[in-house]
């Protein structure tokens, strides 16, 4: 007999008779004559409340089934005469899978965020975590959707790469050499000697492949790892993390700021709609106005404001901020978040940014000053993503990386694709994990992936 997941089972509109359940025991209460086992196997939420009655050949070994425990149930879905459940399974049979020690970790009683992220390889078993990465799976599914919809096409970028997207130098460098005894070349080390013969990282974004794309497709994105060695312990960062990067042909800043609007509204009344009881566990545990923040997003027209507005909004706030505030310096978590949560109370979005604080690949606009990039915040959050039109120009994006030092020998292949049928273009990336945290009022990324990547912290 096929197993029939619990999800399904709930939504049930009638008594189903022979149906095989498999899933973990969450509790067991014994009764007179009964064992009341709440079952649950990851499909959502909700347990499925199991009736095992004493005439069961194994009860004596139903009645020592300890949280955690794995089963397979087979029986009869019937209504429920209790208080908070339509339906019930009663039981024809009941095998135990497994039968877990009282050592198990994972107990009625609510743990501490901080302690479950030392058994990160337990906590998807707990109400909290199943519902966050049920959300994700689903959230996943829906950028794929809106992009499908839209005429793009889903690409996939290196995630190994000799090229640094940012120009930070924060990456990962990945080599086969034997680190006890390094080949050098005048000093330094010779990388020629390495699997790829040249200095390899891991990539901290797609956007450069997914240009070169765009300028063939038309309207590309792409959707995967990325990785930043960041040396931060802060609650917004990891060094292990998603990027979803559309990059659309033909297409200017106001195109990016457009779409980058649709994109959340879009992908907030998704969750809204399909997650309807994971989400309602975030706004009664996690966030109280959780809700009123998702609907505010999805009925408010974004701000749209230049970085010279926005400083001088800052300027004049008469708060007192942590980081310095002063044109050409950077938006910091705190200036992001008072011009969502208390200036403008709705999401921003900033354009318009210095270009000595923006990567050589965003189009300088004609002042000479800026360039055309822009940055979308959110309440709670700050940046969610960061965009700009790129720099189609050849011979500006050459004197750009001359400007910034940088080696037009290491993006050949960048520089050129602007020499043959160059088109003005544009972009943006969203950070996946800081869109979880917005979506469900979580306030650390380590807690919407499931296996955090921090400095010093390389477990599970």
């Amino acid at each position: 007999m096929k197993q029939t997941r619990i999800l399904h089972l709930l939504q049930s509109n009638r008594p189903v008779d022979n149906v095989i359940i498999k899933g973990w025991v969450r509790t067991r209460r014994d009764a007179k004559g009964f064992s009341f086992i709440e079952v649950n196997d990851g499909s959502c939420l909700k347990n499925m409340q199991v009736i095992a009655d004493s005439s069961l050949v194994n009860y004596k070994e139903i009645t020592k089934l300890s949280t955690g425990s794995a089963v397979a149930v087979t029986g009869s879905l019937m209504e429920s005469p209790g208080k908070g459940q339509k339906w019930e399974l009663k039981a024809d049979g009941l095998e135990i899978l497994s039968l877990t020690p009282d050592t198990f970790p994972l107990q009625k009683k609510r743990h501490s965020d901080e302690f479950l992220r030392t058994i990160a390889h337990l906590r998807p078993r707990t109400n909290k975590y199943s519902a966050v990465f049920r959300i994700r799976s689903e959230l996943s599914f829906a950028i794929h959707k809106f992009f499908k919809d839209r005429g793009f096409k889903y690409i996939h970028t290196p995630v190994l790469t000799a090229s640094d997207c940012e120009g930070a130098g924060e990456l990962f460098k990945v080599t086969t050499l034997d680190l006890d005894s390094v080949p050098k070349k005048d000093g330094k080390t010779d990388f020629s000697l390495d699997f790829f013969g040249a200095a390899t990282s891991l990539t901290v974004s797609g956007q450069l492949s997914a240009e070169m794309f765009a300028l063939a497709l038309g309207d590309v994105y792409t959707f995967g790892p990325t990785f930043r060695a960041e040396n931060s312990n802060t609650s917004r960062h990891v060094a292990e993390f998603w990027m979803v990067e559309p990059e659309m042909a033909f297409s200017d800043l106001n195109d990016a700021m457009d779409l980058s609007e649709e994109f959340l509204k879009y992908l907030t009344g998704y969750v809204m709609d399909e997650c309807v009881d994971d989400l309602e566990l975030f706004a009664k545990y996690v966030d109280k106005n959780l809700m009123k923040t998702l609907e505010g997003l999805i009925t408010s027209d974004f701000t749209r404001l230049s970085y010279k507005e926005a400083m001088e909004i800052l300027s004049k706030s008469g708060q007192t901020f942590e980081f310095e505030v002063g044109f050409g310096k950077d938006l910091q978590s705190e200036h992001e978040r008072y011009l969502t949560e208390h200036y403008f109370k709705k999401p921003v979005i900033i354009y318009d940014y210095p270009k000595n604080i923006r990567p050589f690949y965003m189009r300088i606009n004609d002042d000479n000053k800026t360039v055309a990039a822009m940055d979308v915040l959110v309440p709670n959050i700050g940046e969610i993503i960061g965009g700009s039109q790129r720099e189609e120009r050849i011979n500006v994006l050459e004197a750009r990386l001359d400007k910034l030092g940088l080696s037009k020998k290491d993006y050949w292949w960048y520089v050129e694709s602007r020499r043959y049928g160059s088109a003005y273009h544009s972009g943006f990336g969203l950070g996946f994990e800081r869109l979880l945290m917005f979506l469900t009022g979580v306030t650390n990324i380590r807690d919407v992936i499931p296996f955090p990547r921090t400095p010093s912290s390389i477990s599970f």
